[in-house]
């Protein structure tokens, strides 16, 4: 089924496995996408925002290096905020908000416009490992795909677990299935497993919200880039609305 070796085989479409996938390529490896589905590459899981402390710095030097995100990122943006204005300048801190929708269809766009660079959707379950060399992967079909190399961005999905109140079970984001198998292999490889929790916030209909009861947070006036390719602008932009904890309980 697949034809030769790749270079590299990337596993999981999120972000970081969506830029690994784009560098890999461009530098003229040949280059394989697995991802459970290709419906989400490039899914937004929690706040649909990128930037803040620190990822806004790091979305920066991924574009000064030739990635994405940060094309993706203005591409998609429905505001702009430099964050912490009134503490130093080493503390501001650029932040976009952006069309969930948009934001995946940019990268899917980008991705299917690069050279060197194949999709296929499976979950991985094993690594094809022959005297502690690397040679592939198996997905849960079985099919086996040869690879020099092998990038893990699995990120939530791998053996995730989710938390509601008292019950819990298996899942990437709600909805989406874990991806299972491979923290097993990975732990007979000699690595250790642990768990890292993460936070969703609520999901609600704009449209069931009284923002007459919220404060309005606008933007900046000025529209600024994460890319350098990019220049700030002065385009149209939704606002954030946010309400104290006492406003909505009454305590």
């Amino acid at each position: 089924m697949f034809e030769g070796v790749y270079d590299v085989v990337v596993v999981g479409g999120g972000h970081a496995g969506a830029e690994a996938a784009a560098a890999a390529s461009n530098m003229g490896s040949r280059t394989l996408l697995v991802t459970m589905n290709l419906q989400t590459i490039g899914q937004m899981s929690c706040n649909p925002a990128m930037g803040g402390i620190a990822k806004g710095q790091i979305v920066r030097e991924i574009d000064a290096l030739g990635g994405y995100s940060g094309i993706v990122s203005d591409e998609s943006a429905i505001q702009f905020k430099m964050l912490n204005q009134s503490k130093g300048p080493a503390m501001w801190s650029p932040r976009v908000q952006s069309d969930r929708m948009l934001f995946a269809k940019k990268w899917r766009d980008l991705l299917e416009q690069t050279q060197n660079l194949d999709f296929y959707q499976d979950m991985i379950k094993d690594i094809i490992v022959n005297d502690g060399k690397i040679e592939g992967v198996i997905t849960s079909l079985g099919i086996p795909i040869r690879s020099k190399s092998v990038v893990l961005t699995n990120g939530t999905f791998l053996n995730g677990r989710i938390h509601i109140g008292e019950k819990n079970f298996g899942g990437g984001r709600a909805g989406e299935k874990a991806s299972t198998g491979l923290t097993h292999r990975l732990e007979e490889l000699g690595f250790e497993s642990g768990r890292m929790k993460t936070g969703t916030p609520p999901r609600v209909d704009g449209r069931s919200l009284d923002f007459s009861k919220m404060e309005e947070q606008p933007g900046d006036p000025v529209f600024g880039v994460f890319s350098f390719d990019n220049k700030s602008s002065e385009r149209k932009q939704r606002s954030c609305h946010g309400s104290s904890c006492t406003e909505w309980f009454g305590t």
